[in-house]
């Protein structure tokens, strides 16, 4: 029992670890893009970007240690022994093997939020931010982060992995989240991009245009994209969704009732004046 402690404490502090360093990974982001930015956004929308994701990340994790989310993941844990990769033992194989399956099923969630209307209507609540900046990784639905929790789970039952392990990687990935939301230039990044997903790939990704921003789907590595034929390298004109946006949380949350069909049929509704 003292050990199976001993290694949960361990286990704790590891996470601890890498969650500090990703904290200041944001600062030093955040920092970095305010000083140097790619992009210059107006004062007006830059600053409700700021606000309204920070009050996004603020009240969807509230809500969701209200409503005990996180022990999915322990409950999880209790199959984690049945699953594909759960032979191995906890080793530096296991983990490069769990993080590659776990960054490729974020993928593939990622590509069905595009792809299917249920899915992309929390989704999009991402992609109203109209700037572009390290806050836009906070800038979520808690609807669609409650659902990606589930299929996070599944995929712990599926491939047998560890929930601390998983908790580990998704540190690692929040880190990669902050990068590749900054508005920054890379040093190299063309040549780091077929490594990673870099800003100037993930702009793509949150371009206003469907044909553009349905494209470059990966958080961390940039292989998936290529292998599946959803990279794509051009430098957006516009940021943001063309016919909603949010300028405060309550406006954000209600953005996955309202549907952009709903809004164009609105349009059509209304007679335009004479010219």
């Amino acid at each position: 029992m003292g050990g199976l402690q001993h290694s949960n404490d361990g286990d704790m502090g590891s996470i601890g670890f890498l969650f500090a360093l990703a904290i200041i990974a944001f600062l030093l982001l955040l920092a970095l893009e305010k000083y140097k930015p790619y992009r210059n956004f107006s004062h007006k929308v830059y600053k409700e970007s700021i606000v309204t994701n920070t009050t996004a990340f603020l009240v969807n994790n509230v809500i969701l240690t209200i409503l005990r989310a996180s022990s999915l993941f322990l409950v999880a844990q209790q199959f984690s022994g049945f699953g594909l990769l759960a032979g191995l033992d906890n080793g530096p194989l296991k983990w490069l093997l769990a993080f590659a399956f776990f960054d490729l099923a974020i993928y593939g969630w990622h590509f069905a939020s595009h792809k299917y209307e249920w899915l992309w209507r929390f989704h999009k609540v991402h992609h109203s931010d109209k700037s572009f900046n390290v806050s836009t990784g906070f800038r979520f639905h808690v609807l669609d982060l409650l659902l990606e929790i589930l299929y996070k789970c599944t995929f712990v039952i599926v491939f047998g992995v560890d929930a601390y392990l998983v908790l580990s990687i998704e540190i690692v990935e929040l880190f990669f989240i902050f990068f590749h939301h900054a508005n920054i230039k890379v040093p190299n990044e063309q040549s780091i991009s077929n490594y990673i997903i870099t800003p100037c790939l993930h702009r793509t990704h949150h371009s206003t245009l469907r044909v553009e921003h349905d494209s470059n789907y990966g958080i961390v590595l940039s292989v998936w994209d290529r292998f599946f034929g959803t990279r794509k390298e051009l430098v957006p004109v516009n940021i943001g969704l063309d016919l909603i946006e949010a300028e405060n949380f309550i406006q954000l949350f209600s953005l996955a009732f309202i549907t952009e069909r709903k809004i164009r049929q609105l349009f059509r509704l209304i007679p335009k004046g004479k010219k």
